[in-house]
C-alpha cells in the first residue's frame, strides 16, 4: 500500500509496483470469474482479465447481441460462453455486472446459485446501498466486493492495451471468507486498474449517480445547450457556436487539462482567456453549487434510484427513452456536431 499526498490530503492507495499483477493471478489462481452481462463493463473487464491470464467465462442471454458480441471476442459456446444460470453455477466469483435494471430483475437467478464461499462482485453499489428498493441482499456466508473503474468499459479496454490503466475504486461490503479484502484488490489489478483507491458501497453509489448527472454528462450537456443557444441567438451561425462552445472544449482544452491540470490550462492560454476565466469561474462556481446540493440530497436520500427503477421498468419506456436521445440527436446542435466531425476526420 503506498501512502500519497492528494492536495495536501494523504491517501492510502494500492498500486501495480507493490500489488503486481504475478501476486494477483497468484491469489486467484484457483477462482473460476464468471462475467454475468456483457453490455458496457462486461467486455473491457472480462477481456482484460482474460488477457491478464485470469480464468474467465461470461455468462448471457442467449442469442442477444451481447451473445453475438461475447463470442466474436472469441468466449466459446460451452466453454467459456454459457446462459446466465450456468455460469452463476460455474463461477466462484461472479461479477454482476448487468444494468442496474437487469440487476434487479436477474438478482433472484443468482441468488438461489450463491453457494457458501462464493464472492459476489459488482463495479456499482447501486444494487446494495439500495436494498429497499432493488431487494438485493446478499446471503451472510459469501464476500460481497466491489471494483468500480472510472470510466467506460471501452476506455478501460483501450488504456489497457495501450498499457495503462484507469484508475478504480474497490470496496469490500461482507467478508464471509476472511479473504474478501484481497480477492478485492487482486480483481481490481486483474481488470486493468492504473491504481485503486479505497471506498465503500454507499460513497461509490453517491458519487457515481452525482458525478454521472453533474460534470460528467448532466452538467456537460445542459452548459454546453445552454452556451450554443446564447450565441445562437445572439446572431453566430451553427458552425461557430459549436466549434467555441465544443470543439475547441474536447478536442484542445479537455485533453490539455486532463494532462497537465487546470492551472497548467490557464498558465499557457492568451491573457484575455486567462483573465477571463478566471474571473468568471466564481460565477458559474457560485450559480451551480446549489444545484449541485440539490443533486446530492436527492440521490442520498434514494429519489434518484426511485425514479431510475420506476422509469426503466415502465412499459414503454424503450420507446420514450429513444424518443428523447432523438430529440438531442437530430437538433440543430449535434447535427452541426456531426457535420464538424466529419470534416474534422476528413470524411
Amino acid at each position: 500500500m503506498a501512502k500519497i499526498n492528494f492536495g495536501g490530503v494523504e491517501e492510502t492507495v494500492v498500486t501495480r509496483d507493490e500489488y503486481p499483477l504475478a501476486k494477483a493471478q497468484e491469489t486467484l489462481k484457483d477462482e473460476v470469474i464468471a462475467v454475468i452481462g456483457y453490455g458496457v463493463q462486461g467486455p473491457g473487464q472480462a477481456l482484460n482479465m482474460r488477457d491478464n491470464g485470469f480464468k474467465v467465462i461470461v455468462g448471457q442471454r442467449k442469442d442477444s447481441a451481447s451473445w453475438e458480441k461475447a463470442k466474436q471476442d472469441g468466449f466459446v459456446e460451452g466453454e467459456t460462453l454459457f446462459s446466465i444460470e450456468e455460469a452463476v453455477e460455474r463461477g466462484t466469483i461472479i461479477c454482476n455486472l448487468l444494468s442496474d435494471a437487469g440487476q434487479i430483475a436477474v438478482w433472484p437467478t443468482i441468488k438461489e446459485r450463491l453457494k457458501p464461499g462464493k464472492t459476489l462482485y459488482f463495479s456499482h453499489g447501486f444494487g446494495i446501498t439500495f436494498k429497499e428498493q432493488t431487494n438485493i441482499v446478499p446471503p451472510a456466508d459469501v464476500d460481497v466486493i466491489l471494483v468500480a473503474p472510472k470510466g467506460s468499459g471501452t476506455s478501460l479496454r483501450r488504456l489497457f492495451l495501450a498499457g495503462s490503466g484507469l484508475n478504480s475504486s474497490f470496496a469490500v461490503f461482507q467478508d464471509a471468507t476472511g479473504k474478501a479484502y484481497e480477492k478485492a484488490i487482486a480483481m481490481g489489478i486483474g481488470v486493468g486498474s492504473g491504481y485503486l483507491f479505497e471506498t465503500d458501497f454507499k460513497k461509490e453509489v453517491y458519487s457515481d449517480l452525482t458525478g454521472e448527472r453533474g460534470v460528467l454528462m448532466g452538467a456537460l450537456a445542459g452548459i454546453i445547450e445552454a452556451q450554443y443557444q446564447v450565441l445562437r441567438q445572439r446572431g453566430h451561425s451553427p458552425s461557430e457556436a459549436f466549434n467555441e462552445t465544443v470543439e475547441e472544449l474536447t478536442q484542445s482544452l479537455v485533453p490539455l487539462v486532463g494532462e497537465n491540470g487546470m492551472d497548467w490550462m490557464f498558465s499557457n492560454c492568451s491573457v484575455t482567456a486567462q483573465r477571463g476565466a478566471l474571473d468568471w469561474k466564481g460565477k458559474f462556481r457560485e450559480a451551480t453549487l446549489p444545484v449541485l446540493n440539490e443533486l446530492y440530497d436527492s440521490v442520498a436520500s434514494g429519489q434518484e434510484a426511485a425514479r431510475t427503477i420506476q422509469r426503466g421498468s415502465t412499459p414503454g419506456y424503450r420507446a420514450e427513452l429513444e424518443a428523447e436521445l432523438a430529440e438531442v440527436r437530430e437538433s440543430e446542435l449535434w447535427q452541426t456536431g456531426a457535420t464538424v466531425r466529419k470534416l474534422r476526420s476528413g470524411r
